[in-house]
């Protein structure tokens, strides 16, 4: 096994309860952004938000059941209230209240697992810009699946959620570059454990997003309503490989 520097050392804990808050609150922000010009069906935001409602009740479950951050239980279980009381008529701009309030949850989780200074930074980069794309990832291939409800839906409402994803990547990846970070993982520094292996896995991870994201935002421009299938159909993908940009290299890095 290869010997890591003591100074090498993860910035972040891969810790369940904040990264299904993350998810949530990232995943209620880009609702809200579909949502908030009332063009889209209410059945939506209820699906939505119950998905949502879900994971900020693991969120808390798994802060009580593995070591609570006092800042961030709270935020999810107003979290997980608030998706609730807000798939009722709501005025749109209350659905802000609670990717608002999980932002300042994740924050916490982040900063508590952090050692201080450039890692709080780093720590509270990740997880907000991790929300940002695994929110967006994901509401765009539920919302895909929504054109069979709806199909007489503006397409634009997909084609904004994929360009956050276009956006969203590469400051994903900056994220997860910054030291410490995956370049220590594929130099050696960090012994991930499998040879190295993993730091390949996150590249590979990472091109086939920026594969997909492309691909999806090509097929959107056709005019046929096959198009929108395709792009769900790409973004089921794209959901994987996302995962394995962020959580592996989070993982991979929590180890380190």
């Amino acid at each position: 096994m290869r010997d890591v520097s003591p100074s090498l050392h993860a910035v972040i804990r891969l810790d369940a309860a904040t990264v299904l808050l993350q998810w949530a609150a990232g995943g209620l922000l880009f609702c809200w952004l579909t949502v908030r010009n009332s063009e889209i069906g209410r059945g939506y935001t209820w699906l939505l938000h119950g998905i949502y409602a879900v994971m900020a009740a693991g969120s808390f479950a798994a802060g009580i059941a593995l070591g609570a951050v006092p800042v961030r239980e709270v935020a999810s279980a107003i979290v997980f209230a608030l998706a609730l009381l807000t798939v009722r008529r709501t005025p749109p701009h209350r659905l802000l209240l609670a990717p608002l309030i999980g932002g300042i949850g994740v924050v916490a989780g982040a900063l508590d697992a952090s050692s201080g200074g450039w890692d709080s930074f780093v720590a509270s980069y990740r997880v907000v810009i991790g929300a940002m794309f695994l929110g967006a990832i994901t509401d765009a291939m539920l919302l895909g699946h929504w054109y069979l409800v709806q199909p007489g839906m503006q397409r634009k409402l997909l084609k904004d959620l994929v360009d956050v994803m276009y956006w969203a990547l590469p400051l994903e990846v900056i994220a997860l570059l910054l030291p410490t970070g995956m370049v220590s993982v594929i130099n050696g520094s960090i012994d991930d454990g499998w040879n190295g292996m993993l730091g390949w896995f996150w590249i590979a991870c990472v091109v086939m997003t920026a594969v997909l994201v492309v691909v999806t935002k090509a097929a959107l421009k056709e005019r046929s309503y096959s198009a929108v299938m395709a792009a769900t159909g790409l973004l089921y993908l794209a959901i994987l490989t996302a995962f394995g940009t962020d959580l592996v290299a989070r993982a991979t890095l929590a180890q380190g």
